[in-house]
C-alpha cells in the first residue's frame, strides 16, 4: 500500500499540534509572528484550477518617526516540472513558461510588487546526476535568451519585478554555464543578473560538474519598490553573503533554492533527480 502524499509542513504542524504549541513552534522556526492574509477569491478558484496552491502572509517592521510605512508585496514560487524529464528540451522549457505565467497571473490578482522564481526554474533539478546532456541544453543567455525576453514581458504586463534564476550560458566567455539569478525591472528592463557564490561539495554531491563560483561580487538591484539583493541556495549557509549584500544596501535578500524530490536509483544512463 502506498504511503499518503506528505503535503507540506505547514499542514502537518497545523494537524497536529494545539494552537498554543502551534504558535511557539512558528516563532523558532520563522522568527516574527505573521498573520495570514485574505486573498482573492478569484485568486485562489484560478490557482486552484491551475493545480498549485496559494497561501499569503503578512509581517511588519519596526515603525519610523519620520517615514510613513512603506507596504511591500513579495511573491514565491515553489515550482515543479509539469513534463517528464525525458521529454525533448523545448518542450520543457516551453510547458514551464506556461505554467509561470498562470502562476504570476494570480500573483497580480494579489497585488504582488516583486516574484521570485526557483532556483534554475526552467528545468528538472539535474545537478545531482553529473551528466551534461541533455541537462546543459537548458543553459541560455541570461541578457536576451528566451527565458529572459518572456519574463520582460511578464514584468511589463503585470507592474511586477521579476527574479529569475536559469542556468546561465556566458556565450560572451567560451559558453561557460553559471548559476544565475536575472533581475528584471517592472519596467520590462533587465537591471542585471547574480550569480551562485557558493557551490556545495558535499559526499558525492558536487555542483562544480556543471558551473563554479559566481564572479560578480554581491551586487543589489535598485527597484520601485526598493533595494533586492539574490543570494542563490547554498549561499544562504554563509553568513558573509547575507552580510555583505545588507552593506551593499539591499533592503530584502531573496533565496532561490531548488532541492531534489529523490534520487532515484536508476542506470546511469537514464538517471536523474526530478524535483517538486
Amino acid at each position: 500500500m502506498a504511503e499518503p502524499e506528505w503535503e507540506s509542513l505547514e499542514q502537518c504542524l497545523e494537524k497536529h499540534l494545539p494552537p498554543t504549541d502551534l504558535r511557539e513552534v512558528k516563532r523558532l522556526l520563522y522568527g516574527k509572528e505573521t498573520r495570514k492574509l485574505d486573498l482573492p477569491s478569484q485568486a485562489l478558484e484560478c490557482a486552484a484550477e491551475g493545480d498549485f496552491e496559494l497561501q499569503g502572509y503578512a509581517f511588519e517592521a519596526a515603525e519610523e518617526q519620520l517615514r510613513g510605512p512603506r507596504t511591500v508585496r513579495v511573491g514565491l514560487v515553489q515550482n515543479r516540472i509539469p513534463l517528464p524529464a525525458e521529454a525533448p528540451v523545448a518542450k520543457q522549457v516551453s510547458a514551464l513558461h506556461r505554467r509561470i505565467e498562470a502562476i504570476v497571473e494570480v500573483a497580480a490578482m494579489c497585488g504582488v510588487n516583486i516574484i521570485c522564481f526557483q532556483e534554475a526554474w526552467t528545468m528538472p533539478f539535474a545537478f545531482c546526476t553529473r551528466e551534461k546532456l541533455p541537462w546543459t541544453e537548458f543553459a541560455e543567455s541570461a541578457e536576451d535568451g528566451p527565458t529572459t525576453r518572456f519574463c520582460q514581458k511578464l514584468a511589463k504586463k503585470h507592474n511586477m519585478v521579476v527574479v529569475s534564476p536559469i542556468l546561465e550560458r556566458d556565450g560572451a566567455h567560451g559558453d561557460v554555464l553559471w548559476n544565475t539569478a536575472v533581475v528584471i525591472s517592472n519596467s520590462g528592463a533587465v537591471l542585471g543578473k547574480t550569480r551562485k557564490n557558493h557551490i556545495p561539495r558535499v559526499g558525492d554531491f558536487n555542483e562544480s560538474t556543471y558551473y563554479m563560483e559566481g564572479n560578480l561580487g554581491h551586487p543589489v538591484f535598485q527597484t520601485q519598490f526598493g533595494r533586492i539583493a539574490v543570494n542563490i541556495c547554498y549561499g544562504r549557509h554563509h553568513p558573509l553573503n547575507w552580510f555583505m549584500y545588507s552593506v551593499n544596501g539591499a533592503d530584502i535578500i531573496f533565496n532561490p533554492s531548488a532541492l531534489p524530490a529523490r534520487r532515484a536509483p536508476l542506470p546511469a544512463a537514464g538517471r536523474r533527480c526530478d524535483r517538486s
